[in-house]
């Protein structure tokens, strides 16, 4: 079976949607004709030349990166530095560049979940949940049509809340309505009152799928004009956030831990605030730059944050609460290549994937 550039975005997406990705992002399909069709793809943390040059000897023609090759709008295409050079040899080529980044970053199988694996976390959850990006359905449906209506709503993705599918709440009432003249009322007649025991419907929602929902809602609804409202919440959705904070088996002392780290991660080199004077049991982590989430770690009760990008001054914030590790951006994502193999592979396994060999990484140590 063949597949399109479109139908591996598609899919993707699904994974990780757009919408959960951060204002300043740019996760999508940056180069390449969705229309292509896939003949091998290519997995890798970032996008350089010597990435497409990869994919070009390998006869792939679809690159799926963590970080996207264009972060803001690019005004020529001169080849004047590494991101237009990639690009333009990119479209040369006919290769389509995919980034999933931050919405990676944020689902709670993503790019966290994956360094809490490493690390051999249980328990594991996301430490800072995203909120205001749930919506409440509330509509209602004659009896005979409520579990029709549940099915449908549910298939488009309603009623998800953590671990648990198929959720939620219905009590029995009674609606009133009159049609009119030009109406074609599924019960009762035109032009006289009537009423039709009922069932309401409340479920939760990604807000981002409020449209799909709706169109499965009417599909399903056998009346012809649907009742129905949407409230958007402000309820944290446990499933999509920031950061991960979970537990090792058992305690470690401090610099057992960091050479557990260092042998876990594969690191050449880590910097970390001073030891306290207690064991290490429960860890926080954050994929590339994630000193944002340090008061989270606290209330979090965590003893280690292990992060990437943080600043001399940022070091200081600790105050002997816990340990602060810095162990580098793209040490702490190299395994995020991994990720997105594991996560096509689930559905693309008669397309060739690859692991780029290129180190990406624009640091050396000695």
């Amino acid at each position: 079976m063949v597949y399109t550039i479109r139908e591996i975005v598609s899919y993707l997406e699904k994974i990780a949607p757009p919408a959960y990705q951060e204002s300043y992002d740019n996760a999508q399909l940056i180069t390449g004709n969705p229309l292509d069709v896939a003949k091998g793809i290519l997995c890798t943390l970032d996008v350089t030349e010597e990435v497409i040059e990869e994919a070009i000897s390998l006869g792939c023609n679809m690159v799926v990166a963590h970080h996207p090759i264009i972060f803001k709008g690019l005004k020529s295409l001169t080849g004047k530095n590494y991101v237009e050079r990639t690009v333009i040899k990119a479209i040369k080529h006919d290769i389509a560049i995919f980034a999933m980044h931050t919405n990676l970053d944020h689902i709670a199988e993503g790019v966290n979940k994956k360094i809490a694996d490493r690390l051999e976390l249980t328990n594991t959850r996301i430490l800072q949940p995203k909120k205001e990006i749930l919506s409440k359905l509330v509509t209602f449906a004659p009896l005979e049509a409520t579990e029709k209506v549940l099915a449908s709503i549910f298939a488009a993705g309603a009623g998800h809340i953590g671990e648990y599918s198929n959720c939620s709440f219905i009590s029995d009432g009674t609606g009133t309505y009159t049609p009119s003249e030009k109406s074609n009322p599924h019960k009762g007649s035109q032009g006289k009152p009537h009423k039709e025991p009922e069932t309401r419907i409340e479920v939760l929602l990604p807000s981002y799928l409020e449209g799909k929902v709706l169109h499965a809602l009417k599909a399903a609804h056998p009346y012809e004009e649907v009742a129905y409202y949407i409230q958007k919440i402000e309820n944290e959705n446990q499933s999509v956030g920031a950061g991960m904070i979970g537990e090792l088996a058992s305690p470690m002392d401090g610099n057992q831990f960091l050479s557990f780290l260092k042998q876990k991660m594969e690191l050449k080199i880590l910097k970390h605030t001073r030891l306290l004077n207690k064991p290490i049991q429960k860890v926080a982590v954050c994929g590339g730059a994630g000193i944002f989430l340090l008061n989270q770690a606290k209330k979090s009760d965590a003893d280690i944050f292990i992060t990437a990008d943080i600043k001399y001054h940022e070091f200081f914030d600790a105050e002997n609460q816990l340990v602060i590790c810095d162990i580098g951006h793209y040490e702490s994502e190299i395994y995020t290549k991994e990720l997105i193999l594991e996560i096509l592979s689930r559905n693309f396994s008669n397309i060739a994937l690859y692991f780029t060999k290129v180190v990406t990484n624009p640091i050396t140590y000695i």
